[in-house]
């Protein structure tokens, strides 16, 4: 009997030191494949700190969003900040200082591409042939047809000063170069704002602000069934989320420099949305819109019209900006845009991405980029219709809309403090590590999207895979320490 009790004693601590064994192991092992990922990537990927979307498995061609030279690195996400964000958030979790020196290389690679109007383009070029050709800031005084157009499309500029701004904060604000850069931004994000809250697709500077006036959107009389052309980067833009990118980038600045100025430049943002909401029967928003504030032409598959996606996005920056501010105003209009939106859904529950103007109208193109109601003719290469997150931004106004000002203000401190910490599964961490070579990088099935007669490759190695990984292991281990 005594036996019997000392084995089932015995047993399931023995258990326990075989499963803590195990889990001590597969830690060790996190650890050395996330120090390996970062040193290949940061010395052997690299180029002047910082990065593209792809290279081949060897190394030997490089993609952004295009063919990437020998000296260019890529800004626009997944590029430079968005592998410097990942590498920042891995460095907080874990304190492994390689991972701080890799992300302050990229920090001071978009320093040297940070351009004297303020902001960065698609790429960085570090070339001796091509970087004359851009006005960036490091270099001095620039040649008269030097590029000096910041661009705010697709998360270029707005991802760059995240990054800087949570690396200034991480180096307690002592880097000068990273300092100096990141408040210069903000700083002609704050200039080149309309008067009306709104900003172009670029912007250089502002000629005369008096000029612009401000004035509610409205229809068009008419407009252009054929693409006409034109400057249409100037006009005030929402296409691809700039304004919430904008509004995001401008409350984390606040949360790092405390400047009132960059509250109140988010704010305004939010009252140029207000102004930009269609009047019925379309009570929505735009692409993009003229001075005039009519929806206007962009590129030639971007007509006048509401826009599905925008709208959706219109919607969940007022909600972030009442929480904030606790105005009522910012959720005043949001119940008229979904109601319209949901009557606007598509038979398979998505949305249009373009609505024509007034008939509502799901608008499309064919192959030939002639524009048609119908959509058995569709290019490939862009988004007709998107999802519909309709029910969660109606669930996210009943909440918000019937909270006190003493529960809006903790939860906008719980929404700024959140951070995604969710441990991932040993198994995915497993493969994670199983995946890995043996110089550390992530190799994937694969091919280059934009070099010709290379059809033979078909492994790549990613930048997005990167920065996904890192984050998995480090919050992995930031669960165990």
């Amino acid at each position: 009997m005594i036996r019997f009790l000392l084995v089932a004693i015995l047993i399931p601590t023995f258990l326990f030191q075989v499963v803590g064994a195990i889990a001590e192991e597969l830690r060790d092992q996190a650890r050395e494949s996330l120090r390996k990922g970062v040193q290949f990537f940061h010395k052997a990927v690299a180029v002047e700190g910082g990065y593209v979307y792809q290279v081949s498995s060897d190394l030997m061609y490089r993609e952004g969003e295009g063919v990437a030279e020998a000296g260019t690195v890529w800004v626009q996400p997944p590029g430079t900040p968005a592998v410097g964000i990942a590498l920042l958030n891995a460095y907080e979790r874990t304190g492994d200082g390689a991972l701080l020196d890799a992300a302050k290389d990229a920090g001071f690679c978009l320093v040297r591409g940070q351009l004297h109007s303020g902001g960065w383009q698609a790429h960085i070029d570090f070339g001796r042939e091509l970087r004359p050709k851009h006005a960036y800031r490091v270099e001095g005084q620039p040649g008269k047809k030097a590029r000096n157009l910041s661009s705010l499309d697709d998360d270029k500029t707005q991802s760059a000063v995240r990054f800087l701004s949570r690396l200034d904060k991480t180096l307690q604000f002592k880097d000068e170069r990273i300092h100096e850069a990141c408040s210069y931004a903000l700083q002609s994000l704050l200039a080149n704002q309309f008067p009306n809250g709104g900003w172009g697709q670029v912007y250089q500077l502002i000629d005369d602000p008096k000029k612009y006036s401000i004035k509610p959107a409205n229809y068009p009389e008419q407009w252009p069934r054929k693409y006409p052309g034109g400057d249409y980067w100037f006009f005030y833009t929402l296409n691809d989320n700039n304004i919430t990118q904008l509004i995001d980038t401008l409350l984390l600045a606040v949360e790092v420099y405390g400047d009132v100025r960059y509250r109140e430049s988010a704010v305004k943002a939010a009252d140029f949305l207000l102004l930009a909401q269609m009047p019925d029967p379309q009570p929505a928003w735009a692409q993009q819109y003229n001075f005039e504030m009519q929806p206007v032409w962009a590129r030639k598959f971007e007509p006048p019209a509401v826009s599905g996606g925008e709208s959706q996005d219109a919607i969940k920056s007022l909600m972030r900006i009442f929480v904030e501010t606790g105005d009522r105003k910012y959720l005043a209009s949001i119940p008229r845009a979904l109601d319209y939106l949901e009557k606007s859904l598509l038979p398979n529950g998505r949305l249009a991405r373009f609505y024509e103007l007034q008939t509502n109208k799901p608008l499309y193109f064919t192959k030939e980029y002639q524009l048609t109601y119908s959509s058995d003719d569709l290019p490939t290469h862009y988004g007709f219709t998107v999802p519909s997150n309709l029910p969660k931004l109606r669930r996210d106004y009943m909440k918000i809309s019937k909270m006190s000002d003493e529960e809006r203000r903790a939860y906008a401190v719980s929404e700024r403090k959140k951070t995604e910490l969710k441990r991932p599964a040993d198994q995915e961490i497993r493969a994670i590590i199983q995946d890995q070579d043996s110089r550390g990088a992530w190799v994937e099935r694969g091919k280059l999207k934009y070099h010709k007669g290379l059809e033979n490759i078909d492994s790549v190695i990613k930048s997005e895979t990167f920065s996904e990984n890192i984050d998995k292991l480090s919050r992995f281990l930031v669960e165990q320490e």
